[in-house]
């Protein structure tokens, strides 16, 4: 349906978006949903393109530019076997206008229409859209530093994924194409802009402007040259370091511009290629740099102190998640780092001098000297941070600095003292020097800090106490020896009642009442201390359910959201393992506000309220209760289902209901089986999603009465048989392999003989012959070939038609099918046009669904009490079968099975102590 591209229309978007932005959830909501429902139809993205161009307000402008961007973030995607989002004309015309509107808005636009560019050029860049670049290029010439830098923040945000793409010939193809347009034009900007910098160097505002694209600059070099491709701006590449040596070394007003932390970048990472190592060798330019560069930006600044105190939330992102890039310490760290990688001996002791003058002038004065030591443990963690990550901290240290030493010496003083908010960026820079470290340092020092830690969880610097709670959190996941947690519970249990109530009580502290370091750090002390916690449930279960209440009401910080449902799922778990009767006092304590969720429709919290309502079901070791019966029809409602990040969640709550209720579901809402297999054919439709419709039908085979399904199952069949034909994966017949095989398992091998033939004559064998045999190699998981196992077992040995009609040719195949399943590798080759789309990568509005860990599904085995060894279990029932018709089977193993299959089988035979008659 299109959408007429009238003033009527433009005002009716604008009186949409005017409400969207209202605080109030009951104007918002209801705006955001009439947006959703027809962003769908033809020409909506040109009527915000409109608006955001012709608008008088500036408002409704800059939020129909970020509905834009949001909008092509959801839809410009193509997904296969999902349908076109964005009509072809539209998606022309977006191309056609993006990049000249961009370039003639407002900065604050450009840079929302800038990210949609490179969203659009992420997927349609070079081959859909191969002009580009050359439009791009073009605006050089403008001589409008506006248009210019909107050309390079463009640039940037589209070429910055070569930093982290992985090598590959295609990769490299589309960076030389990029390099044979760009490269010269970007090298002569470059050498344009510097002499203007010079021209206008008493003009505070033109060097302001010109700064800024010399940073979009630097940043492009970084991307352009990252993949390491040294035939492209090798022979300017000295031309290059002197610009960016002089610019470093210019006077203090440029210093205080970003720049200079591009500039750092550059050097940064320009040192530690091994074809450039010959640019430092010099005694004296290495000792240059580390005095005249590294060491003045080591030091805490104004801007740092204020970012400290003012933005703390931006603050601890940009420095505990490394996306403080763009800071001066960030990047003269990383210059320290890439310094070390060849010269490493001659840098430590150039540092090591600098470290101990630091702190011999904290020593004299403390109060005022407290930031010399805080420059100096940076230079020590910049010197010894050789290779890190996120999870483990540092993996390799600079053996040339004593770590522990530094620790005992100089950052747990600082801990010890009684005043957690004394010298608050002491503290925190002390505490990430833990987190860092942690592996270096010995555990009894670890195990020191850590009630200093609890301690500092009461300070007032939101800093101070998020680094407290983080340092604890990763030294909870830390693993010893055996890979078992390095601290134990009955070492932390002396601090158990301070440690929860401490952390429960920074979510109180200002700043703090959603901070995911915090909830995180509860959630992990619930998962170490296990039943220990169990006296504290009561109080705490309250908590964090007036918590949840509290967030529903505008969801805005998804991981905090994620670690508090992971913390309900730890308090059900720990509780009800100790005593199941207890399932009973969460679902007083939780029901109530799941309600509001649901009645709310809070999508972001949908999909965590089924995992949980599901872990709470399983709980529960007879029927269903009747507060669930009441919800299982709007399980059904297609609306629920229209949301991917709903979908696996829902799917583990139905198979909860079929787990505990199938004969509560099969005598008092026997009307709604249609609805539960409309859910499996709308599931089994789609690529993305047709292993979840297998999970829900496996569990309607494995615990629905047989006669409440009987009705059902040929067009069950028909269904599968459509989706074969027509697209036919991997991950299909791999779910279909097991489906088959639990029918069989079920209803017995002749009722899978019996479906197949009336469906078609001779089906069954088509099934055996093209399926079954050829593809069983590929079912992988212990659970899922034990089902094919016992199931191929019962076609080879209670199926009477394998024995005596055209199938008995089968009957061997299918026997040596079953031994390779046993003893072969898998077969997890997938062919060359099968490109499977996972859940978490299905673009849409919705939101993602986010597994809860803890919330976790038990693997379930259907076969578990009929069967223990599938071999033995073989052996026994080919026995059986031989006594049954003596003399048949040894004849048809002999002649027609190869010798290494049996001697696999007389293996089996002897471990289970048969013979075949």
């Amino acid at each position: 349906m299109a959408m007429e591209l009238s003033d009527a229309n433009l005002q009716t978007l604008t009186e949409y978006l005017k409400k969207t932005l209202d605080p109030d959830p009951a104007i918002r909501r209801p705006a955001e949903k009439f947006l959703e429902s027809v962003e769908g139809n033809q020409n909506y993205p040109l009527l915000l393109l409109t608006l955001l161009e012709k608008s008088q307000d500036n408002v409704i402008k800059v939020c129909a530019s970020v509905t834009f961007k949001n909008y092509i973030k959801r839809n410009w995607r193509i997904v296969e076997d999902e349908p076109n989002k964005i009509c072809e004309a539209d998606r022309v015309a977006i191309k056609a206008n993006i990049v000249h509107l961009m370039l003639s808005s407002p900065e604050q636009i450009q840079k929302q229409l800038s990210d949609a560019i490179s969203i659009i050029g992420r997927e349609d860049f070079p081959q859909k859209w191969p002009d580009l670049l050359t439009e791009m290029v073009n605006r050089f010439q403008s001589g409008d530093f506006h248009v210019i830098n909107g050309v390079l923040r463009t640039a940037h945000s589209l070429f910055k994924r070569y930093r982290h793409e992985f090598k590959s010939n295609e990769l490299w193809t589309e960076i030389k194409l990029v390099l044979d347009a760009f490269a010269l034009p970007l090298t002569n900007l470059f050498k344009a802009t510097i002499e203007l910098c010079s021209t206008h160097a008493n003009d505070a505002s033109a060097l302001r402007i010109l700064f800024s694209s010399l940073i979009l600059i630097s940043k492009l070099f970084y991307s352009l040259n990252f993949q390491d491709l040294p035939e492209f701006f090798e022979d300017n590449m000295e031309t290059w370091m002197n610009n960016f040596h002089t610019l470093l070394t210019l006077d203090n007003k440029l210093l205080q511009t970003d720049l200079v932390s591009n500039a750092i970048q550059f050097l940064a990472s320009v040192c530690e290629r091994p074809h450039y190592k010959n640019l430092f060798e010099d005694q004296n330019t290495l000792t240059s740099i580390c005095e005249k560069v590294i060491v003045p930006n080591m030091e805490f600044r104004a801007a740092d102190e204020e970012a400290f105190e003012d933005n703390s939330e931006e603050y601890i992102r940009r420095d505990l998640e490394g996306s403080d890039i763009d800071t001066r310490r960030r990047a003269a760290c990383d210059l320290v780092r890439g310094l070390c990688k060849f010269f490493e001996g001659p840098v430590t002791g150039i540092f090591s001098g600098y470290v101990n003058s630091m702190l011999q002038e904290y020593a004299k004065n403390p109060s005022v000297n407290w930031k010399h030591k805080d420059a100096a443990i940076y230079l020590v963690t910049s010197l010894a941070s050789k290779a890190q990550t996120q999870k483990h901290g540092i993996t390799q240290a600079n053996e040339l600095v004593n770590l522990t030493e530094f620790f005992v010496n100089h950052i747990l003083p600082d801990l010890k003292s009684a005043n957690v908010n004394e010298f608050p960026v002491l503290k925190a820079d002390g505490i990430k020097y833990i987190m860092i470290f942690r592996n270096q340092v010995p555990k009894e020092h670890l195990l020191v800090s850590i009630p200093l830690l609890i301690n500092h969880l009461q300070a007032e610097s939101i800093v101070v106490h998020t680094y407290a709670a983080h340092a604890l959190e990763r030294l909870f996941t830390m693993r010893g020896p055996n890979n078992t947690t390095l601290f134990t519970a009955a070492e932390i249990a002396p601090f158990v009642e301070i440690l929860l109530t401490n952390l429960f009580k920074a979510l109180t502290l200002p700043g703090s009442s959603e901070n995911e370091y915090i909830m995180k750090a509860i959630m992990r002390s619930f998962s170490l201390l296990q039943e220990a916690i169990i006296p504290y449930i009561p109080t705490l279960i309250t908590q964090l359910t007036q918590k949840l209440l509290a967030v529903s009401k505008n969801p805005s910080k998804p991981h905090f959201n994620h670690y508090m449902f992971e913390a309900i799922c730890l308090s059900i778990r720990i509780t009800c393992k100790a005593n199941p009767a207890a399932v009973v006092n969460f679902e007083e304590a939780l029901f109530l506000v799941f309600t509001e969720i649901l009645q709310n429709d809070v999508q972001e919290f949908i999909p965590y309220v089924f995992q949980v309502m599901s872990l709470l079901l399983e709980t529960h070791k007879n029927d269903i209760p009747s507060s669930y019966m009441a919800l299982f029809p709007h399980l059904l409602q297609p609306v629920l289902w229209e949301r991917t990040g709903n979908i696996p969640a829902l799917v583990r709550l139905l198979q909860a209901f079929l787990e505990r209720g199938s004969n509560t579901i099969a005598s008092a809402a026997a009307d709604k089986i249609p609805g539960l297999l409309g859910v499996f054919q709308k599931l089994i439709a789609s690529k993305a999603n047709d292993h979840q419709g297998f999970y829900l039908l496996n569990s309607i085979i494995e615990h629905m009465p047989p006669e409440s399904v009987d009705q059902y199952r040929k067009q069950i069949f028909i269904l599968l048989f459509q989706r074969l034909q027509n697209s036919k994966t991997t991950k299909f017949i791999k779910s279909f392999l097991v489906f088959i095989n639990l029918y069989c398992i079920k209803y017995g091998a002749l009722a899978l003989q019996e479906i197949f033939d009336g469906i078609q004559p001779k089906m069954f064998g088509m099934v055996l012959e093209k399926i079954i045999i050829p593809e069983i190699q590929k079912v992988s998981g212990n659970v899922e070939k034990k089902i094919c196992a016992v199931g191929i077992t019962k076609l080879l040995t209670e199926c009477p038609p394998m024995m005596d009609t055209e199938y008995t040719k089968l009957w061997t195949p299918l026997l040596q099918s079953l031994i390779g399943l046993f003893e072969l590798p898998e077969d997890d080759t997938i062919p060359d046009e099968e490109h499977f789309i996972d859940i978490e990568d299905t673009p849409g509005y919705q939101t993602a669904f986010s597994q809860l860990a803890f919330a976790g599904k038990k693997e379930h085995d259907p076969v578990g009490q009929m069967v223990n060894n599938p071999k033995i279990h073989l052996a026994q029932s080919l026995h059986k079968l031989s006594t049954a018709c003596p003399g048949r089977v040894p004849s048809m193993v002999s002649t027609s099975l190869n010798a290494e299959a049996l001697q696999y089988l007389q293996g089996y035979l002897q471990a289970a102590s048969v013979t075949l008659l």
